[in-house]
């Protein structure tokens, strides 16, 4: 125990002020969408917030993890997280001069979530640089353990702190935990790079294609990403749509919102024990599309169909307990796959395939809910059958969306199971 604390005794230290530092992010992401929400009472409006985050992000990940492959790896984390902070600051002083508007905040994530593309393929490989090849699994857990911890602390203090102080407050906070991460990275954790190749003397383009080849290379892996696009095209159109459902109904509330946060927060902490206490599945393959076939057929349907917290603070357990199995076997295939060299590229390539369905699905989620459910909800009689199981209040609509999604879901994880199985899977072990 003691020798592997010694071994990942510099992972442990950017793992931990970077979680602190994304602790702080995730507090005013929350807080701006409550803000907007309240302000505005569109989904649509709010889930633009997470559009214009995603949107760069996919759309120049193929070109970021090229130059992050040719770039110092530490070099490029600090400069990102630093622009990042000041389009915080920029915020701050917006709130402080009373001038904030939703399109400043559109820009602001948009210029965050350039950032992000750039930094993220960084770490990923800084991470490589730092863990011995038998830590995977287990820092694949410490991962999801403090995206739980984060979860769960995320409504804790930002709801309080929102209430008091307002988004400002929120924002301060942010500020703080980040200047803790960039002085610890700066000065206490050196990230030794990998041995460049002939190779990575080439153009961004040539990398970039290098990086598409690989996956294309290993159909598998290939395949596995797709079918987790897809399960992102679910999930962040039922982020787009739990806000607005919980705020809204007569159940719920910011109080409610904050309570099922949490219940999800928890749910992963106790998952990331698992992950990090359970031995090696035989086939990790087989381990992930189990893991979200759980997470799809429960959490969707218990929040659609009840109008009771309590049953969705169920949902919320049974829908996120085996997400940190999953990310963890995820990252083991991918750590032990992709030559360290071309991490960079393959991570951000990645990344585009994976990611590019959750900007889709926040902004077709939050347009689906304001144009198309809720009044479709609205403009039925209470003894219509849609009404019996939905209600006619605001937010019902959200939740007939929400059980939309749960059949879709559903639907995913089993044809991508069965194409998956088809494949040889056993060398994933």
């Amino acid at each position: 125990m003691i020798k592997g604390i010694k071994q990942l005794r510099s992972y442990l230290l950017l793992w931990s002020t970077q979680s602190l530092s994304t602790l702080g992010s995730s507090m005013t992401s929350y807080a701006l969408v409550l803000w907007l929400y309240m302000s505005s009472g569109s989904a649509l409006k709010t889930a633009m917030l997470t559009v214009c985050s995603y949107a760069p992000y996919v759309a120049m990940s193929i070109f970021a993890g090229a130059l992050s492959d040719k770039w110092n790896k530490k070099r490029t984390m600090l400069v990102c997280d630093l622009f990042a902070a000041l389009t915080t600051v920029a915020a701050f002083l917006l709130i402080k001069a009373e001038a904030l508007q939703p399109w400043h905040l559109y820009v602001i994530n948009a210029l965050n979530g350039l950032m992000n593309t750039v930094q993220q393929p960084a770490s990923e490989v800084a991470a490589t640089q730092l863990i011995p090849k038998e830590y995977y699994q287990k820092t694949g857990a410490l991962r999801s353990l403090s995206q739980s911890l984060n979860t769960i602390l995320t409504p804790v203090v930002a709801t309080p702190l929102f209430a008091f102080g307002g988004i400002s407050a929120v924002i301060a906070l942010d500020l703080v935990t980040f200047s803790t991460a960039f002085m610890t990275l700066l000065l206490f954790i050196p990230i030794p790079e990998p041995k460049k190749e002939e190779k990575d003397r080439e153009s961004v383009f040539f990398l970039a294609k290098a990086g598409l080849s690989w996956l294309k290379s290993n159909p598998l892996i290939l395949k596995l990403i797709f079918f987790l696009s897809g399960i992102n095209l679910i999930a962040s159109a039922y982020n787009a749509a739990l806000s607005p459902m919980i705020l809204s109904r007569e159940a719920g509330g910011k109080g409610i919102l904050g309570a099922v946060n949490f219940c999800a927060g928890a749910a992963t902490l106790i998952g990331s024990f698992i992950a990090s206490s359970t031995p090696a599945p035989k086939n990790r393959v087989r381990a992930i599309c189990l893991s979200l076939f759980c997470s799809m057929s429960t959490e969707n349907f218990l929040l659609a169909f009840s109008n009771s917290p309590i049953v969705w603070c169920i949902g919320a357990v049974l829908g996120w307990l085996l997400i940190p199995y999953m990310g963890a076997n995820l990252d083991v295939i991918l750590r032990s796959s992709i030559p360290t060299e071309m991490q960079g590229r393959v991570y951000a390539c990645r990344n585009t395939l994976q990611f590019f369905t959750i900007p889709i699905g926040y902004l077709t989620g939050g347009a689906l809910i304001d144009k198309f459910f809720e009044p479709l909800i609205s403009q039925r009689s209470d003894e219509s059958l849609l009404v019996s199981i939905f209600g006619n209040e605001k937010g019902s609509g959200a939740a007939m969306f929400l059980a939309f999604l749960g059949f879709s879901g559903v639907v995913i994880c089993v044809i991508f199971s069965l194409l998956l199985h088809r494949e040889n899977a056993d060398k994933f072990i």
